[in-house]
């Protein structure tokens, strides 16, 4: 008979529970439980310093931050900011009347209070603003004298009619109609290119900070009955992620109630109950306090973690909770039985905290801020319950012990029939293995088969990142319908030798480039330097139209080119920018013109010519798309292969590994299936989810199989080593999914639409995972892994206890 200490592996070798406890296990064991003050002392001392850096952080987004800003096509447009800005960070605010037109003169002087209030917002390229009021918007025109301009709304401006009807005359004459005015003639907009960071101060623009001062200095204070405000462009999009980042709060403290419930429903403890909450919010004051230190904020994505890194520990604080009561309730003292929770969990809670922080690390592969931040913040968070999970709570647990109440209900639990268990473990027969392992077959083909619609990128207008009925996507909208002009704007880069950007050679190149691209489906119009030469020559020449091309003549050329506005090429005249407007930012679309532009430039590049891609809103959002879609193959592959080597190497059998990975597979295609069906993208938001699922999901196979071996080992069967299994760990495995479902299912009610669909997707991959491990892991072992039967004589029963 084998020794107390040894039972079988899933090859059937034989395993030693102390060797794999391990020296680390044994020293660790014996100064937690023999210095138990001073480690309370150490946790308490260090858990006020954390406490006191977590209360300083503050709400952190940036531009560069939310693109890939290692991609070729974000460091050409870098390369470029200072002249592309007006191109790029804009916003756009809508001024409305819903009396009448913009031709009145209490419109133009409410127009002129709101730029006036703009221009002196921090943050604001006050060079580069535009409005009907702002000396660089001007309207030329050829007359019997010559040629000549003005502003739109002229110097001595008193609201007359003849200034009002001159004003008039001014918009049509300079062609903004669509652009700066509505088709309606009812709103005018005014443009806001933003300064990334102050030049004076060099301090990053602080977006929530900006996005309150739009609402509060323009929205607020000037829109009445008769003006509408309506503003969009990024950094109105980052500022409302902000704000309502904030009622994540509220989120939390309905999931910490919910999870008190669900723990004193499940333990009928107070004490266990208080114990185990208390270590996992110390374990969130730690990883905002590390953090801190790191020198990160809160962006609307790593706002999220705290969640992730409350609901892993209360999941993983169960087993302790459970283990500990059966100690107790087999005659243990309390300390007694704390050492030997810590020392049957130790292992295999260590090695699903580490899969649960693969997960998360890999998510460093994307080279985008936000989520590498993410990682690094959720990845911490991993490390931080090792320390509050693993150490602290046994220590507190020692202490405090469970009730009698919690002791009476546990007894309770193993007195009672458990039909549901005895009904489950039927799926370690071959018989009902086989047909569990047929429907997860069928399952998977069908959600492969539905996944192949998952497309990468944005699908849905204006700003998915926010619900459809939100404020932005209601102002976008009515920007989008009134505006010919679409906010969704591609830019490429044409690079020229220096002082040659508006020479011959570039001037048909961009030409034939703008045609291909204005015949290309997806592509409203384009428009560059030469666009407008074009019109500057051919109304020199009386408007003939004849005129309205191209000119080999330099002299020609460069009058044309001096005429328009310096924001159509680079300082040094070595860049022009092209403007593709597009009918909408999805994926599909920009796929398509990304292919274009490539091609074009691959067989029109030359030495004194470049098109370079790509700047603008929609430039930068295909660049991250570009990004997403390479490193989704990558961070899958990394999350199976890490978490699986590390599941082979807690139970040193191939078979095993594949036992607990294969249903963590079944559950991402069903994912990626649902997505699909849904309408939702793989984009920066979505991304995560599968990565976050493997590692968390993995959790309920190492937990259920680290105790069907230990039964294995008492030598009993497959079928009854299982029903042990799920009486002693069935409940708290099902409680893990639960928890961790309910701490992101509250962001199903969150207004950020992203956080909404994190939320439903990860909830149901904690679910199904917690399904997939219950159904899956034993009718796989029953036909995948050998078990050595052992004689009933043989059987030690003094190990089923254990």
């Amino acid at each position: 008979m084998k020794r107390e200490s040894e039972f079988l592996g899933g090859d059937g070798a034989v395993i030693d529970h102390h060797k794999k406890f391990g020296a680390l296990g044994r020293f660790l064991e014996l100064r937690l439980f023999r210095h138990r003050l001073p480690v309370l002392f150490f946790f308490l001392i260090a858990s006020l310093f954390f406490g006191y850096q977590a209360s300083q952080l503050r709400p952190d987004a940036s531009f560069q931050k939310m693109v890939p800003v290692l991609h070729p096509y974000i460091a050409n447009y870098l390369k470029y900011e200072n002249e592309l800005r007006p191109l790029g960070n804009i916003v756009r605010i809508s001024v409305e009347t819903t009396t009448g037109d913009i031709y009145s003169k209490e419109y133009l002087e409410t127009l002129k209070k709101i730029t006036d209030e703009v221009f002196y917002i921090p943050g604001v390229d006050r060079g580069n603003l535009k409005s009907l009021w702002t000396p660089n918007v001007i309207w030329l025109e050829v007359g019997e004298a010559g040629m000549n301009g003005g502003q739109i709304i002229p110097q001595g401006f008193d609201g007359t009619p003849s200034k009002i009807e001159q004003v008039r005359t001014n918009v049509e004459r300079a062609g903004i109609v669509g652009n700066l005015v509505a088709m309606d003639h009812r709103s005018a907009i005014i443009s806001v290119p933003l300064l990334e960071t102050d030049p004076d101060t060099g301090v990053r623009l602080d977006y929530g900070q900006f996005s309150e001062r739009l609402e509060k200095l323009i929205r607020k204070k000037y829109e009445t009955g008769n003006i509408k405000i309506r503003i969009t462009g990024f950094a109105k999009i980052v500022g409302d992620l902000i704000h309502g980042a904030k009622a994540i709060g509220l989120f939390f403290a309905v999931t910490f109630v919910l999870t008190i419930l669900l723990l004193l429903v499940y333990s009928r403890c107070w004490r266990s109950t208080a114990v185990t909450v208390l270590c996992c919010s110390l374990a969130v004051i730690w990883q905002l306090g590390i953090v801190r230190l790191l020198g990160f904020g809160l962006d609307p994505y790593s706002i999220l973690v705290p969640f992730l890194t409350f609901a892993i520990g209360v999941s993983h604080a169960v087993q302790n909770i459970n283990t500990m009561a059966i100690e107790r309730l087999s005659g243990r003292s309390n300390i007694e039985a704390a050492r030997q929770t810590f020392r049957m969990l130790f292992i295999p809670g260590t090695i699903a905290l580490l899969c649960d922080a693969v997960g998360f690390s890999t998510l460093l592969v994307i080279k985008i801020g936000v989520i590498q931040e993410l990682s690094i913040s959720a990845s911490i968070g991993v490390a931080v319950i090792i320390l509050t999970k693993m150490l602290l709570l046994p220590v507190m647990m020692s202490y405090a012990g469970v009730s009698d109440a919690c002791l009476r209900h546990q007894e309770r639990k193993q007195h009672s029939k458990h039909r549901i268990a005895r009904m489950l473990s039927c799926f370690a027969e071959p018989r009902y293995a086989r047909a569990a392992v047929a429907v997860g077959l069928i399952l998977f083909g069908a959600a492969w088969t539905m996944s192949r619609d998952l497309k990468i990128g944005d699908l849905d207008s204006g700003a998915p990142e926010l619900r459809m009925e939100s404020r932005y996507n209601r102002d976008n909208a009515y920007i989008t319908s009134h505006y010919s002009t679409s906010p969704d704007v591609f830019v490429v880069m044409v690079k020229t030798v220096p002082g040659e950007c508006g020479s011959y050679p570039v001037a048909e190149a961009v030409d034939r480039f703008q045609w291909e691209m204005e015949n290309l489906p997806g592509v409203e119009s384009t428009a560059s330097l030469f666009s407008g030469m074009k019109k500057v020559i051919s109304a020199t020449n009386g408007g003939d139209l004849k005129w309205y091309a191209l000119t080999r003549n330099r002299y020609i050329s460069n009058a044309a080119h001096k005429a328009l506005p310096a924001e159509l090429y680079s300082n040094d005249c070595s860049m022009v920018p092209v403007l593709l407007f597009l009918t909408d930012h999805k994926a599909t679309t920009l796929s398509a013109v990304v292919a274009a532009a490539e091609k074009f430039a691959s067989a029109n590049n030359d030495a004194t010519t470049q098109f370079k891609l790509a700047a603008g809103n929609a430039g930068i959002e295909a660049a991250t798309n570009i990004v997403i879609k390479q490193a989704e193959m990558q961070m899958l592959l990394l999350v199976y292969g890490i978490v699986a080597l590390l599941v082979w190497w807690e139970f040193r059998s191939w078979r095993i590994a594949l036992c607990i990975m294969l249903p963590l597979y079944i559950t991402s295609v069903l994912c990626e299936a649902i997505m699909a069906k849904l309408g939702l993208g793989v984009k920066v938001a979505t991304l995560p989810v599968i990565a976050l699922g493997i590692g968390i999901g993995v959790d309920y196979g190492i937990y259920i199989y680290n105790r069907l071996e230990h039964f294995l080992g008492a030598g009993l069967p497959l079928k009854s080593a299982y029903f042990e299994t799920l009486k002693t760990t069935g409940a708290a495995v099902g409680l893990t999914g639960v928890t961790l479902a309910l701490g992101v299912l509250t962001w199903v009610f969150s207004d950020i639409k992203f956080q909404a669909d994190m939320g439903l997707l990860l909830t149901f991959m904690f679910i199904w995972n917690m399904i997939g491990a219950i159904v899956m892991i034993p009718a796989l072992a029953a036909l995948l892994v050998p078990h050595r039967v052992v004689p009933l004589h043989e059987i030690k029963f003094g190990q089923l206890v254990q």
